[in-house]
């Protein structure tokens, strides 16, 4: 039965609460477009994403016109380019990035995701030449972002790939620094990366998916807060978590319906939801903001973990109930530059990077979207995956680095990279040296419950 009650609450949602779906993104696998011909290649890798998406964004415009359904971004992820580099053994990586950003901008897209390699267990025919090109790619190019999974809970770390990814984001960030230094933010370093993300900077198609498919990233810490807001400050706990699942029920029937619309005009099979609460920079569309409606006085303090624990759990299980096909990341993000209560509590120091990844192990992603002062060497880069890696392992669960380095400032100054991906303040960073354990190489063993199989 119809609950009018419900329509209307979710309409509210919408138009004062930011409610949102955050992303409708195409995957399509690029495996047929390998040639050893690199301008074939290209020219391939051109030609089938403006076929397929050429409709995309046409399509979810009328549906989020249609149905009064704000659709913030409209996005591609392919197959990570490195497998594709086997093939072509004298390519340019970044020959193939500028393919990329040539067919994103013709179909409209914002970004496009999937140059990128996976190396949690070695490296094969393509990854380190890819992997090497990163900085000059993203340097290159405008709407191209990247990923590398470097571990996973069945193999454990690949320190050598570590090492070199911290050398990556340094030089990354390096070679953009007249732009705010935007090449390290659209590179994501991955443990147990998910093959159906529809979030940037981390997605890509995974082999294992359809030719082509449509995922929906939906958001919804605007709402979430607000229904909070209505709760008496002594409720207790369980009934806070109730009312976080009645709310991700809500938010995420939102994604779904978009989704199967989309995929049904766009003729490609449905893929998932992912119903990650993704903030944004505008006041109350906040992560931090929900854990201090919680009861707590800023983000970052005792208890942000616990808090923290409480709502992922209470999205995913009431986001599950919503859709038949949950994947991707699904829980909260607490990207900084991209969350103005995040932003808040770094300015005041309530919230520290080692509080940011005590936090990680109980939600979605990781270090994500941190600024870090521009003279961190690249081995504490590198020591900074490492450890986020092992919680991601460890946990049997996603976990990622993000971070920029601010290549000529320091700690307490600011970053603005505008729009979306907003701005933030500089975090210090421990610089006591892990460069000999870094050094090391060679890989972290799979923890035991890697066997369970």
């Amino acid at each position: 039965m119809i609950n009018t009650h419900d329509i209307m609450e979710t309409i509210n949602m919408m138009n004062s609460e930011s409610l949102d779906v955050r992303t409708v993104t195409m995957g399509i696998s690029l495996l047929d477009c390998a040639d050893p011909d690199p301008a074939k290649a290209c020219e391939k890798i051109y030609n089938k994403i403006t076929s397929r998406a050429a409709r995309l964004v046409p399509v979810v415009e009328k549906i989020s016109t249609d149905y009064g359904v704000p659709i913030i971004n409209k996005r591609i992820s392919v197959t990570p380019i490195a497998m594709l580099l086997a093939s072509a053994p004298s390519a340019d990586p970044v020959d193939y990035a500028k393919a990329l950003d040539s067919a994103a901008k013709a179909v409209g897209v914002n970004f496009i995701g999937g140059f990128g390699a996976l190396v949690h267990k070695g490296f094969s025919a393509g990854d380190e030449r890819l992997i090497d090109s990163i900085p000059r790619a993203l340097a290159e190019t405008d709407v191209v972002c990247s990923s590398v999974n470097i571990g996973s809970t069945k193999t454990g770390i690949n320190m050598d790939a570590v090492a070199r990814m911290g050398e990556v984001v340094r030089a990354a960030a390096e070679a953009t620094a007249h732009n705010q230094c935007m090449g390290a933010a659209k590179l994501v370093v991955f443990c147990n990366a998910p093959e159906d993300n529809p979030f940037m900077a981390g997605a890509f198609h995974g082999p294992g998916e359809p030719d082509c498919v449509v995922h929906v990233g939906v958001s919804g810490p605007g709402a979430v807060r607000a229904a909070l807001a209505k709760l008496p400050k002594d409720a207790p706990l369980d009934q806070v978590a109730e009312l976080v699942k009645r709310t991700a029920f809500k938010i995420t029937r939102m994604g779904q319906l978009v989704g199967n619309l989309a995929a049904t005009e766009l003729g490609v099979p449905f893929g998932i939801v992912d119903l990650s609460l993704a903030p944004t920079p505008a006041i109350g569309d906040s992560v931090a903001n929900i854990l201090e409606e919680m009861g707590l006085e800023s983000c970052g303090c005792c208890g942000t973990t616990a808090a923290l624990a409480l709502l992922n759990d209470a999205v995913k299980k009431g986001g599950v109930m919503a859709s038949n096909h949950v994947g991707g990341l699904s829980g909260a993000f607490i990207p900084v530059s991209e969350d103005d209560g995040m932003i808040q509590a770094a300015r005041c120091g309530s919230l520290t990077l080692e509080k940011l990844e005590a936090m990680t192990a109980v939600c979605s992603v990781g270090i994500d979207m941190v600024v870090i002062p521009g003279d961190t060497p690249a081995q504490v880069i590198s020591a900074l995956i490492a450890d986020e890696a092992a919680i991601g392992m460890v946990n049997s669960k996603t976990t990622a680095v993000r971070v920029i380095p601010a290549i000529g400032r320091k700690a307490g100054e600011e970053l603005d990279f505008g729009g979306l991906l907003g701005y933030a303040p500089i975090m210090p960073i421990s610089t006591y040296s892990p460069s000999v354990f870094i050094r090391r190489g060679g890989r972290i063993p799979a923890p035991l419950q890697a066997l369970k199989n």
